[in-house]
């Protein structure tokens, strides 16, 4: 029997200058399922994404996805895609051995945490101020350096990374500082600044999007009291939940999420097309 994909649309120019295109999984003619395929909005044309992929119940565990799966990558090709992206779900247990098997690497988790009604109270003299200006200069500087060498170290080109980190940085933070539901502040503890953390209060949860402890201060517990603060935060503002993502192979950060009672809800797994 022969695995193929037919195409269930034309072309799709989408209006944030992503491409994709929905396909029909056929055995032999007869659709069993369906992929959906397109390109990155935020890593550039070069990534392609399995947006989804799913098979018929009565044809699944017969490789019909793992077929579709390596189809989609020569489409890609085709396209001049460079490499390939998928996110899972954390449930779906049979979706993450497909995807190591196929070769996809893992990237990035998104975790969270569901938060009680009570803030967790900081260690003794442990205290947050906010950021200064000239310390908002500094550290988006650091930051944004930081943040490009991360996804150059997983295989993004230097300049899509460079990019990429000042396009996510200017639409999160169009006032900088002053942006709304934006919270940025300096941990300091017995005194002394010891790290920092950039803390969101979206709608309908609080975000962080960056934590970390100043080089002359690590391995002491600040980065636990930085998500402590994050949490308190939070509850003060009445979001019953704090999410965050960290890159696979940080180890310190994931042994701390984890301690804190942080589960993954998404795993993104990655793979260059040779």
């Amino acid at each position: 029997m022969t695995t193929t994909l037919r195409p269930a649309e034309p072309l799709q120019r989408n209006a944030d200058g992503t491409r994709s295109r929905r396909y029909q999984v056929c055995v032999n003619s007869r659709p069993v399922g369906v992929l959906h395929l397109g390109t990155s909005a935020n890593l550039g044309d070069a990534v392609a994404r399995i947006i989804e992929v799913r098979i018929a119940e009565p044809d699944r565990r017969r490789g019909r996805g793992t077929v579709a799966a390596l189809a989609a990558e020569e489409v890609a090709r085709g396209w001049g895609c460079t490499r390939m992206e998928v996110v899972v779900p954390a449930a779906e247990e049979g979706a993450t051995r497909l995807v190591g098997a196929l070769g996809y690497s893992l990237r990035n988790r998104s975790m969270e945490k569901r938060l009680g009604g009570a803030p967790p109270e900081l260690p003794p003299e442990s205290q947050a101020r906010p950021m200064t200006p000239a310390e908002f200069a500094a550290w988006q500087e650091h930051a944004l350096e930081d943040y490009a060498r991360m996804w150059i170290e997983r295989g993004v080109p230097e300049a899509a990374a460079h990019a990429k980190a000042r396009r996510d940085h200017e639409t999160l933070l169009p006032q900088g500082r002053s942006t709304g539901d934006m919270s940025f502040s300096v941990l300091e503890h017995a005194g002394t600044r010891v790290g920092v953390l950039w803390l969101a209060l979206q709608e309908d949860r609080g975000f962080v999007f960056d934590v970390e402890t100043d080089p002359d201060h690590r391995g002491r517990g600040h980065g636990r009291t930085l998500m402590l603060l994050a949490e308190r935060r939070a509850i003060a503002a009445g979001r019953p939940v704090l999410g965050l993502n960290v890159f696979a192979g940080n180890a310190p950060a994931e042994r701390l999420y984890e301690s804190l009672g942080y589960e993954t809800k998404e795993s993104a797994f990655s793979k260059p097309l040779l």
